[in-house]
């Protein structure tokens, strides 16, 4: 006998290169490597062709029986899903005590080596392989199966397009019972959903808040919710709202909608898929191009960006399908009827009032002014005559506004006007923004403190008002405004929040 042969079984080590597992499988070398095992590159004797093997570990936390019905439950699920973005399981075999799961072998980068080598992915392709890998949760959820660890470093991205998911080893069968020891966290702590935080069992919905910030991490770059520790990573998923910084349009309505924390708000699969269509179809405009007519703030400091599409024939389409979408992803609600999400308030963020003819403020804000000696009472009007310097004292500061539909009007005699979206829904949407834009980088964390924030909409009147034909405004009003100030409306004595470079 061999010194293999006769040494004691130990099931945490990991196999030589060169050996043959259970008569059949020759390994050729190692692939890569995590918590459940080592996945290896073997040469399949039967058949004749290469596939990927992982030796799997037995982790400490459990016993042989628990880890074995984790096994047979990973094998079943995958050898239920047939989606082309799902890796496909061939087979499972014991060998000198080492379970095996052998799978297809899928020669690509992760998601994860891409963004870490080339930085943000474009919109587009970052949208294509959200629709992929969202098939393949859809594949597994109507198998009754929540895959639990959705993340970059598990989506491998072929050059040729490709997309798969991969590591359905912590996959959870609903009508299983529980096989995770108590206390135990499965999954990776900065793409687990907030139910999951709070103790509360996986279910669809958690893998497609997984795959929100997975998106975020694709066309951002950074994780969303990644902190030093593991306790202020999983306080971060409880406590706070992502802020876009690169994506808007179908895409940007597709994460914000999946990071919703409740998940009987959260986009559904369908939903998601929609707008995701959109965001890859031939109606996409380029990743280098902006929305027309959107102006946007960061720390006060107003870009108009107005560049004309090429074509006009689908404008009605995006005015009236799109536009629709895009709010509903925003409030993160549900469509027909069923409940809509409002972000939970924290004790700094004040009620959102209306602005218009008929509104709780009477008149709008300037596009261009930031600072303002006023308050928010009924009837006040804020405008030019109460805009001031924001290097002198001020009560009221604007630290971001938008449009929250994509489009605007193109031009005097082509105006695109969408219908007001009804004040329930464009408070949610402008309270979701407000609410991501202070707990961003634009309101700097150490002047925080003592802030009162909130947003101001306009009222369905202001909404379908028509500019006069000697104003420079193109189109009906209907931004949102997010502004901040002390307690007791106390002086501000210099601009806040952060300014454009």
């Amino acid at each position: 006998m061999t010194d293999e042969q006769t040494r004691p079984h130990d099931p945490n080590r990991t196999a030589p290169a060169g050996r043959v597992v259970a008569g059949r499988y020759l390994l050729l070398g190692e692939l890569g490597r995590g918590g459940m095992g080592i996945v290896w590159r073997a040469q399949d004797q039967v058949i004749g062709r290469q596939v990927a093997i992982k030796e799997l570990r037995l982790p400490e936390a459990e016993g042989a029986a628990v880890f074995s019905e984790r096994i047979l439950r990973e094998v079943r699920a995958g050898g239920r899903l047939n989606d082309p973005a799902v890796v496909t399981v061939y087979d499972v075999v014991t060998d000198q005590g080492t379970t095996w799961i052998v799978m297809e072998l899928v020669e690509a980068p992760t998601l994860a080596d891409l963004v870490r080598a080339h930085g943000p992915m474009p919109e587009q392709q970052a949208a294509l392989i959200g629709e992929r890998v969202l098939s393949a949760l859809q594949a597994a959820h109507a198998a009754g199966i929540v895959h639990r660890d959705v993340k970059p470093a598990n989506i491998m991205v072929a050059p040729d397009g490709r997309v798969k998911l991969t590591d359905f080893g912590i996959a959870h069968a609903i009508d299983d019972p529980r096989l995770t020891t108590s206390g135990m966290i499965v999954g990776s702590p900065a793409f687990m959903a907030p139910e999951r935080v709070e103790g509360r069992e996986a279910m669809p919905e958690s893998d497609l808040w997984s795959l929100g910030a997975t998106l975020y991490f694709a066309v951002e770059g950074i994780v969303a919710f990644e902190r030093p520790t593991t306790a202020a990573t999983l306080h971060a998923i409880m406590t706070e709202v992502p802020y876009l910084t690169r994506v808007q349009g179908p895409l940007g309505a597709v994460i914000l909608g999946l990071l919703v924390a409740n998940p009987e708000a959260r986009l559904t699969a369908a939903q998601a898929r929609a707008q995701l269509t959109h965001a890859t179809g031939p109606t996409q405009r380029p990743a280098t191009a902006v929305m027309p007519q959107q102006e946007t703030r960061v720390g006060g400091q107003p870009t108009r960006m107005a560049e004309k599409p090429a074509g006009k024939s689908r404008r009605g389409l995006w005015a009236g399908a799109i536009a629709v979408l895009v709010i509903a992803g925003l409030v993160g609600g549900f469509f027909l009827g069923k409940p809509v999400w409002s972000p939970k308030k924290d004790e700094q963020q004040a009620e959102t009032v209306t602005y218009g003819p008929d509104g709780y403020l009477k008149t709008q804000f300037s596009s261009y002014e930031i600072c303002y000696n006023a308050v928010v009472q009924p009837g006040v009007v804020i405008s030019s005559d109460n805009n001031v310097d924001c290097k002198k004292n001020h009560t009221l500061e604007v630290y971001d506004a938008a449009s929250p539909l994509p489009l605007e009007s193109w031009s005097d005699d082509d105006a695109v006007v969408a219908p007001y979206p009804g004040l329930e829904d464009l408070t949610r949407a402008a309270e979701a923004r407000c609410a991501a834009a202070f707990r961003s980088a634009v309101v700097p964390q150490q002047q925080r403190l003592g802030l009162t924030y909130r947003a101001i909409v306009p009222t369905q009147q202001a909404w379908q008002v028509q500019p006069d034909s000697d104003s420079s405004s193109r189109g009906p009003n209907r931004k949102i405004y997010c502004v901040l100030s002390r307690a007791n409306n106390d002086q501000i004595p210099a601009q806040i929040t952060a300014k454009v470079k």
